[in-house]
């Protein structure tokens, strides 16, 4: 399996260079060369299979056994996905959200990890994807010859920095590097990543927003001898790895789901989402051959999907919009989902390109074509904020997939909503931007984050509702959090060249 970029279909990497590239050089993401099909009898063989399993068949049909043999690569999933390292026995278990029978929602719980968010799924698995290429290109080297390094950076927007950090802390010859918009996420998940204090991990609390800090990144990756210089490695769901871990739990869940099910039952996932790289795994399990409903897009008030989906136009600023516009990103109760620009929908919109010159324009290089297409699109977002795609690229994006928007105090009503009932479940601002009815298929699935890192958000709902107790959703670990050493470094403003200097300083050396 080669990848290449959304942005240039002429090179081709393996995937060991994809991991660890992270960013293409052209800006664009890396996709697979083509997506695989499930074997003929995956729906009988993988029934039963566990998480870790699971994970073994998934990856093994996008990573060649040339790379990674197929007992390293269970070495490596085994070493990730362990008791040691997770709260629970399924790593992503289902949760009842009504007492129908059989039951019509669920919720899948991503937050049994290391720190407690779905971000550990993917990225405890990238920490040790990273070590294993680095320690073997190390191995082969001479004796005198100079070592690789690997200088990750990432953004965050709460739970990627904390689980980044947690997969690469103390690893040989990696240095971290993660940034965060100060002020702007959730007192617990700033505490998660600034109190570990392993000398290779540094934080840096940016004056701006979410999508500043990814910019920075991006002008990181984009500056080719920095690059070069410090052999950057990406955390953020620009690295197809993190897609690729994430698309396991899709079947995990299915299989789970299914056993309950009447066998012509529909099964949909409505996901959350910010920066589409949770959704984006769904979609790829569909194509794969995973049997699902439409995909439903929720979104809070930074609803920039949910109006392409409604219009087609992709814009920062709502033009349809008859209040005065002033763009940026909206402060809502659900932090992780505070996005205005989403960069795994990029890889999505490839697809719809191809797809479309393939119906519309076909003869000659398509997947260049549709490179091309990409490119125009993409440029035009950062020159002038928006693109408006075709009608028949509309028309593909609504076969697949769905999209809704909350607000804050649909958030608060449909915490408080699940708290009362009779099935009883404290759900956090981020699940609970699934809240609207969706009645076409007979099983629903979410992934989640802990309410105990969104005290404020989750005590408003639940104030003056008997019996209701925060302490008794705060993990023991969170409750020295707040009190513990920090590390930070601050940066006055989101300047790419102030970024540099702190990586210039602090970055491993061969």
């Amino acid at each position: 399996m080669k990848y290449f970029s959304t942005r240039g279909a002429l090179t081709e990497l393996s995937f060991e260079e994809t991991v660890l590239a992270g960013l293409a050089p052209d800006g664009g993401l890396y996709i697979p060369a083509s997506i695989p099909q499930l074997p003929a009898n995956w729906q009988q063989a993988w029934a039963n299979k566990t998480f870790p399993e699971l994970s073994i068949e998934v990856l093994s049909l996008f990573i060649s056994a040339d790379e990674i043999s197929r007992t390293d690569l269970a070495a490596l999933v085994h070493a990730t996905y362990n008791d040691s390292a997770w709260r629970h026995p399924d790593i992503a278990p289902l949760q009842p959200l009504n007492t129908d029978q059989p039951c019509s929602k669920y919720i899948l719980e991503l937050f049994h990890g290391p720190t407690y968010a779905f971000k550990d799924v993917a990225l405890q698995l990238l920490g040790n994807l990273f070590s294993y290429f680095l320690q073997r290109r190390n191995k082969a080297k001479s004796p005198g010859e100079e070592r690789e390094t690997l200088t990750v950076v990432g953004a965050t927007s709460g739970d990627t920095g904390s689980a980044a950090i947690y997969g690469l802390r103390g690893k040989p010859d990696v240095s971290i590097f993660i940034l965060h918009p100060k002020g702007r996420v959730s007192p617990v998940q700033e505490a998660q990543m600034t109190t570990v204090t392993d000398e290779n991990v540094h934080n840096l609390a940016v004056k701006g927003t979410f999508d500043d800090c990814q910019d920075i990144v991006k002008a990181l990756f984009a500056d080719t001898a920095f690059n070069a210089k410090h052999h950057l490695g990406a955390v953020n769901s620009i690295n197809w790895a993190r897609i690729l871990a994430q698309t396991v739990y899709y079947f995990l869940s299915y299989f789970a789901i299914r056993r309950t099910l009447p066998t012509d039952a529909d099964i949909q996932f409505i996901v959350p989402t910010g920066n589409f790289g949770d959704i984006l795994a769904g979609y790829y399990a569909k194509r794969m051959g995973l049997p699902m409903a439409k995909l439903v897009i929720a979104t809070n008030a930074n609803d920039i999907l949910t109006r392409f989906w409604k219009t087609g136009r992709y814009e920062k600023v709502d033009s349809g919009s008859s209040s005065a516009a002033v763009g940026g990103v909206v402060e809502t109760l659900s932090p992780a989902m505070d996005i205005l620009v989403s960069s795994n929908f990029e890889r999505l919109l490839w697809y719809f390109a191809f797809e479309d010159v393939q119906n519309t324009n076909p003869g000659g290089n398509l997947r260049e074509k549709a490179c091309q297409t990409v490119k125009v699109w993409m440029d035009n977002v950062k020159s002038v904020g928006r693109i408006v795609v075709p009608d028949s690229v509309l028309e593909l994006a609504r076969r697949d997939f769905t999209a809704e928007r909350v607000d804050d105090s649909q958030i608060r009503q449909t915490i408080r909503e699940y708290y009362t009932s009779a099935q009883s479940y404290t759900a956090d601002p981020h699940t609970a931007a699934f809240s609207r009815p969706h009645p076409t298929p007979s099983k629903s699935s979410s992934p989640l984050h802990t309410p105990a890192k969104f005290s404020e958000a989750v005590s408003s709902a639940l104030d003056g509702v008997p019996g209701f107790d925060f302490d008794a959703v705060l993990p023991e670990a969170f409750k020295t959090l707040l009190t513990m050493e920090r590390r930070v470094i601050e940066v006055e403003r989101p300047d790419v060249e102030l970024v540099k200097g702190v990586v210039e300083r602090f970055a491993v050396k061969p």
